[in-house]
């Protein structure tokens, strides 16, 4: 495995084109949409505050059984393709009722790159993971970007209904430990990012594409 460089130009390219992700928001559950709180281009907040107390922008309110509720904005940005038509009509669960265009900040710019480089490894099933003791020492004295692992190096632990299960590290060649994406004993749901991985020989390379996207992404 290594990094398609050509591949990763074009994500940056089209990143440049389009500094924004679309986020669809949709129903939680069946109900009748009673009222819009929000009109196409309105900008929206996601959650803030340090534990994330203070709840989103209003959006829509759905009502179920003569229970009301509000459905909030999870995440900044701009609205856009409002269902205006969904007004007062029942709408079953997971229904698109509107987007939110989310600018991309440059810590997400970064994270998409390295979602669309590096090689990753994903939970096999919904567990919560650590990482397997003798990495967590290597990491805690070298840092992030300089462990080596090979083929056949346990990387994990999975622990799910009192039993334990070690994960290794299945690819030829050496690889560079470069990001966690999970915290030791969290719940991960399966298909999720655990670890990603750099090519030892791609390190450099990679290392110069984060740098300039930090020098030229405001």
């Amino acid at each position: 495995m290594e990094i398609n460089f050509n591949q990763l130009n074009e994500i940056l390219k089209n990143l440049k084109a389009h500094p924004f992700k679309i986020y669809p928001v949709l129903t939680p559950h069946t109900g009748y949409l009673r009222e819009f709180k929000v009109k196409e281009g309105d900008r929206v907040s996601g959650p803030s505050g340090k534990w994330l107390e203070k709840p989103g922008t209003p959006l829509f309110v759905l009502e179920r059984e003569k229970n009301l509720k509000v459905i909030k904005a999870k995440i900044d940005g701009i609205v856009k393709n409002l269902k205006l038509d969904l007004l007062d009509k029942f709408v079953e669960a997971e229904e698109i009722v509107l987007e939110i265009q989310h600018p991309l900040s440059q810590e997400e710019v970064i994270s998409e790159i390295l979602l669309s480089t590096l090689y990753i490894i994903r939970a096999p099933e919904t567990a919560r993971y650590i990482l397997s003791p003798s990495l967590l020492q290597r990491i805690e004295k070298q840092g992030l970007g300089k462990v080596k692992v090979k083929k056949g190096d346990e990387l994990l632990i999975m622990s799910f209904m009192k039993r334990e299960v070690p994960i290794y590290f299945e690819e030829e060649g050496s690889f560079i430990i470069y990001k966690l994406y999970f915290s030791p004993f969290e719940v991960v749901p399966a298909e999720k990012p655990l670890i990603g991985l750099c090519p030892e020989k791609d390190l450099p390379y990679l290392e110069k594409i984060i740098k300039r996207i930090k020098e030229e992404w405001s």
